[in-house]
């Protein structure tokens, strides 16, 4: 880690949201803290063919994932949670390109985290109901675009990122309390033992 790097973690976190999915998978950087303005780093799509073969896919979904962790050096990957469907094989190729997502931030030793839907929404409109546009016009409010990102999988990308931004880093915060506090519990009892 190089001082600089060490600087901006201090300040702030670069979060990769990934809206993920099998022919688009909507990728976005943005980096913030809670309480100071956010700013977008990058936003797109990683995109496959439909003709293609499931492994060709996910083989493509690999390498413009990773390209994106090598070129913008998140602290944090953010993936939406997958949901219950009516249409199975859209569940299968969105759980499978989740799981592209989480296994290259793993292999960068990368903290992941998944939201659901209604907690993004809640995290980035105050409402766990909001609809995509309320969601598309806040992310453009919060990150002070000129113009919504397209396509829609690339907005929310851009608020996965802003809820783990918002409300990650506090569930952290509480995790690494409440260690902290059962290895003090589990010392003070060892020494009262001894």
């Amino acid at each position: 880690m190089t001082l600089a790097d060490a600087e901006r973690f201090r300040s702030s976190r670069r979060v990769l949201g990934v809206d993920p999915g099998l022919t688009r998978c909507g990728l976005g950087i943005v980096e913030g803290a809670p309480g100071r303005a956010l700013s977008l780093v990058q936003v797109g799509v990683a995109r496959t063919p439909p003709e293609a073969d499931v492994g060709a896919r996910l083989l493509a979904l690999e390498e413009q994932i990773e390209a994106w962790l090598t070129a913008h050096r998140p602290d944090a990957v953010a993936v939406e949670r997958v949901f219950s469907q009516r249409n199975v094989r859209t569940v299968m190729g969105t759980a499978q390109a989740g799981a592209v997502a989480i296994v290259c931030a793993a292999r960068r030793g990368l903290p992941v985290a998944l939201h659901t839907p209604s907690e993004v929404k809640a995290a980035v409109t105050g409402n766990g109901r909001a609809d995509k546009p309320q969601v598309t016009a806040m992310v453009v409010r919060l990150l002070r675009l000129t113009d919504p990102p397209r396509p829609a999988d690339a907005a929310d990308a851009l608020a996965l990122a802003i809820c783990h931004l918002w409300r990650g880093g506090a569930h952290s915060r509480l995790e690494a309390a409440v260690t902290s506090a059962a290895v003090t519990r589990a010392r003070t009892t060892i020494g009262r033992r001894q």
